[in-house]
């Protein structure tokens, strides 16, 4: 089967601007992701799609494929969908975030493999909550699912309440690598922004408001991102050590 994997990586960034281009043990930061991606094996095709010459030029300094796209987009699934026009015998499509240097094959192995299941039309990474303060954090999202490994909901808050206190509940953080057959992507893409995304600023309620199932894929990979300079710092003690 054709599959592509596409690394959104656009330069404005609030708290971090050009963060794809800043230097992670000398290298781009969105060479890494691409490396990683590429190494895995898994793919027809890996290109990064950008909105920005500077992050085109370097991915291309590296021998990378770079694809740009349009400086209007509001996420990464609308950049992904346009850059997705380049490939046009693509079967599915992984939406591999451009700021996780450290991106594994197995979970990128274990997303495509339920697509061995023709009922599932998206699907994403979760992995068990290993420090409970974190639980508390509106910047790592929750989610449960049905007993089909199906996302019920993501919310910034901590789901469910444990009303009871039950020591063996297992709280499930969302990771967000997508990977989409081609028409979930583009129809996903066409739908208005859903009343329960404006409220959590996630984009992934409006698939489950408009009736597309997400298939929630258990890794142990933790998909550690960077975000910040401080971010960056972090990551480069960790590799470091």
């Amino acid at each position: 089967m054709n599959i592509v994997a596409i690394i959104p990586a656009r330069y404005g960034s609030t708290r971090f601007p050009a963060k794809a281009l800043a230097l992670l043990q000398g290298k781009p930061i969105i060479q890494h992701v691409y490396e990683r991606v590429l190494q895995s094996q898994l793919f027809t095709d890996v290109c990064v799609a950008t909105d920005h010459p500077e992050i085109g030029a370097a991915v291309q300094r590296f021998g990378g494929k770079a694809i740009m796209t349009s400086d209007q987009h509001q996420s990464g699934s609308d950049r992904i969908a346009e850059a997705l026009k380049s490939f046009p015998e693509a079967k599915l499509v992984v939406n591999v975030q451009g700021d996780e240097p450290l991106i594994e094959t197995a979970p990128l192995a274990s997303l495509l493999d339920v697509f061995s299941d023709p009922q599932v039309q998206m699907a994403s990474l979760m992995t068990a909550f290993s420090d409970p303060i974190l639980l508390a954090n509106p910047n790592i999202v929750k989610v449960v699912t049905d007993l089909q490994g199906n996302a019920l909901y993501f919310s910034r808050s901590a789901i469910p309440f444990n009303r009871d206190q039950d020591s063996q509940l297992t709280y499930f953080r969302h990771i967000g690598v997508y990977a989409y057959t081609r028409e979930t992507l583009l129809r996903f893409v066409d739908l208005k922004p859903s009343k329960l995304e404006q409220a959590e600023k996630l984009e992934q309620l409006r698939a489950l408001e408009n009736g597309i199932p997400i298939r929630m894929v258990k890794t142990a990979y933790q998909g550690i991102g960077i975000d910040t300079p401080e971010d960056l710092e972090r990551m480069e003690n960790l590799l470091d050590g």
